[in-house]
């Protein structure tokens, strides 16, 4: 029979985590990118939402014991604000050091692919071969893609655009030579490609990126309890799993951080 203190201890450690502190309105509330399939997809009709953020959070608020709330929001900036404003709890980005001067990261959960969809018929192989005098590179603004070739493009010109276009609208940019190559996630790019005959999409990635959740920094504190988390649901399969049903192009589980937390 166990001794008296390691009865006690068990038993509290299976009792629901404190909310104060994460989730100090007693509902946990997570900001994320509402365009964005890799983290999620909202259903046009119900409002329901689907995918990696989805799982993740209900995971953590059903640990803690508590209710949750998912706010889809138009782009990273609107994240960041629900997180420093209070109005969310946590909120969910690709890592990126301009971020990461606003918001504290924690330990990524997965890794996502980021690539060009070119038009069919372009003599463009290789993301190497776009960074060429003449050549036309689209991103949106604010987007972790646009922020690396704006910084990383050195003979390639930049084409920065204010949203997301429809698919429709963006294949027919790269169809009618506006752009020459446009860059967003593989997931983003694959569903483009399938859209329209006129797009394919290169078979190299040109970055990976971390996703991760985000904080507050005057929350810093409530790190160690996210890293903990992030660890466990990556070695337990869950992030593989969550994954796995949202059918996601280019995007894996992320490796445990060389610090080995």
């Amino acid at each position: 029979m166990l001794p008296l203190q390691h009865l006690l201890l068990a038993a509290a450690l299976a009792l629901p985590l404190p909310a104060a502190d994460l989730a100090p309105t007693g509902t946990l509330r997570a900001a994320f990118l509402a365009t964005n399939p890799v983290q999620g997809r909202v259903d046009p009709q119900t409002g329901a939402v689907t995918g990696p953020v989805a799982d993740l959070v209900r995971e953590l608020a059903a640990r803690r014991g508590v209710p949750y709330t998912l706010l889809p929001v138009p782009d990273a900036s609107a994240v960041i604000d629900s997180v420093k404003s209070g109005k969310a709890d946590i909120g969910f980005l690709a890592y990126e050091a301009a971020r990461a001067a606003q918001v504290a990261f924690s330990d990524p959960y997965a890794m996502m692919a980021n690539a060009y969809a070119v038009g069919a018929d372009s003599s463009i192989r290789r993301s190497t071969d776009v960074d060429r005098a003449g050549v036309k590179i689209g991103a949106v603004k604010g987007q972790s893609q646009e922020i690396y070739v704006s910084a990383n493009i050195k003979n390639a010109r930049v084409q920065v655009l204010p949203a997301m276009p429809a698919n429709d609208v963006l294949a027919r940019m790269i169809g009618a030579g506006e752009i020459d190559a446009f860059a967003a996630n593989r997931q983003r790019m694959e569903e483009l490609a399938r859209s329209s005959p006129r797009v394919r999409v290169l078979s190299d990635n040109f970055l990976m990126i971390g996703q991760a959740m985000v904080v507050d920094p005057a929350n810093r504190s409530n790190l160690d309890e996210l890293n903990r988390f992030v660890a466990d649901l990556r070695a337990s399969g869950f992030v593989k799993a969550s994954l796995e049903r949202a059918k996601l192009v280019g995007v894996e589980v992320a490796p445990a951080p060389a610090s080995g937390r």
